[in-house]
Formats: C-alpha cells, structure tokens, sequence
C-alpha cells in the first residue's frame, strides 16, 4: 500500500480559490477566459505546492539534525584525574578538611579572643597531624584514631560553648560549662602536639639507627684518636669549618675537613 504524502492537497486547494478569483467579476465568462483561468490557478497553485513542501523537508532536516548533535556531545566522558594516594590517605585529606572548616566556622563565630587564639593553634597543629598522612601513609591509623574521637570531641565542646556564649546571660550551669572548657582546652592543645610529636617516633627511630650505622662506620676506617667518632662532633666541626670559610672569604680547597680538624684537636 502506498502510504499518502502529507500536504499533497495543497495545490488542489490553491487551484480551487484561484480559479474562483479569476470566475468572479464577469457574470458570463468566455470559454477562453474560463481555461486560461483554469491553467493559470492550477500553474499557481502547483508552484505554490513545491515551495511548501521544500520549506517542510527543511524543517524535518533540521529537527533530525540535533538530537544526532546531542548525542555526539554526550558520548565523549570527561576523564577523572586519579589522586595519587591511597584511599586511605585521601579519607583521612577529606575528613580533616571538613573539620578545619567547622573549626574556622567557630573561630568566627566565638568572641572570646582567648578562646580564639586557642582555637588558632588547635587548627595549626591538627593541619600537621592530617598532612602527615601524605609523608608518611604508615601512620595512617594512629591519625584515624585522632580524626575518630578527640578533634570531633574537641568540635562538639567548642559547639556547645558557641551557642552558651551567644546566650548572653549568665547562669550557674551556663558560667561553668564554659569556664570547664575554657580550662579544657588547654589540656587539649597539649595532648594534640603529644599526639603529633607521637607520629615521628618511627622517624626518629630510624634517624638514631642512622647515627649508630654511621658512627661504626667512621670507627672502622680510623677517623679519630678515639674508638669512635660521634656524629654529632663530626656535624659541628663541619659547621664551623664553613663558617670560618665563609667569613674569610677562602675557597673549599683552603679549609680543612672536618675530619682532619677533629683529628688535630686530639
């Protein structure tokens, strides 16, 4: 079955009231005027026909046309940049991030400039604890541990002293609630830098191993009228032996190595 084009009766339509136009103005038309009335309508009305469905064809193209767009636009993702640590370093990033900015949030909102500088220095070193996650991913689970219990206990209280502070009346349950915090958040400053000095004890465990490794090393190849050569001795003379330079004006070839200056004094 053929399937019937739409607006295909538009010209028969055109040729109808043209051809009436043509009839209406001499109550007896000729034969002639009749048939050249006729050809001219249908003529008009075929035109008038083939320029409507050019318009329709190009309104059809255009409304295909974007949604084929659309699609090409949607089918090219935006790639996600990959964080270079791990997804616990970046949990222990995004929880402390949230918590500095409560932290700033109080800081603002509390009018006590004590409390504030106090506030100050718990948001400093609770930024060094969160950042060693990124030097040192090992201690990840002792920074849980601060993230999970004492800075969201240290947020509650200063919370709670925001809204009794903005009361502004002063109440037997109000005056020492927040003078109770006040005197705890000394405690807490304290505990948090113990907490942070905490984190570098591997460090320091490793520094001191480093120390001994190089001390018998400095022992074996005779540096030294003793058995061993301290390595702190050994940093000093070095220093001053720089300085001395420096002060001077000698050249490196001109000073003496630490190791001779220390050997000389023996």
């Amino acid at each position: 079955m053929r399937r019937k084009r739409r607006g295909s009766g538009a010209p028969l339509v055109i040729f109808i009231l043209l051809w009436a136009l043509f009839s209406v103005g001499s109550e007896a038309p000729s034969l002639a005027a009749v048939l050249l009335g006729l050809v001219v309508a249908l003529a008009a009305g075929i035109g008038l026909g083939f320029l409507l469905g050019r318009r329709k064809k190009k309104g059809a193209s255009a409304q295909t046309a974007a949604p084929v767009q659309e699609t090409k636009k949607e089918e090219t993702p935006k790639k996600e940049e990959q964080s270079p640590y791990s997804p616990e370093v970046q949990a222990v990033i995004k929880e402390g991030r949230v918590a500095m900015k409560e932290m700033g949030r109080l800081y603002s909102s509390i009018t006590n400039p004590e409390i504030r500088s106090k506030i100050n220095e718990l948001m400093s070193v609770s930024d060094k604890i969160v950042r060693d996650a990124i030097d040192d991913p090992s201690d990840v689970p002792q920074i849980r541990k601060f993230l999970d219990y004492y800075l969201p206990t240290t947020i509650k209280l200063l919370n709670a002293y925001d809204r009794m502070s903005s009361q502004e009346v002063s109440g037997e349950n109000i005056s020492g609630s927040m003078e109770r915090i006040e005197d705890m958040l000394d405690t807490t400053i304290e505990a948090y830098k113990k907490q942070l000095d905490a984190l570098f004890a591997n460090q320091a465990a490793d520094i001191q191993m480093d120390i001994e490794i190089m001390n018998g090393m400095l022992a074996r190849e005779g540096l030294g009228g003793k058995s061993y050569l301290d390595i702190n001795d050994f940093m000093k003379q070095y220093e001053k032996q720089q300085q001395y330079a420096q002060a001077h004006g000698q050249g490196q070839a001109a000073v003496q190595s630490p190791t001779e200056s220390v050997q000389q004094t023996q």
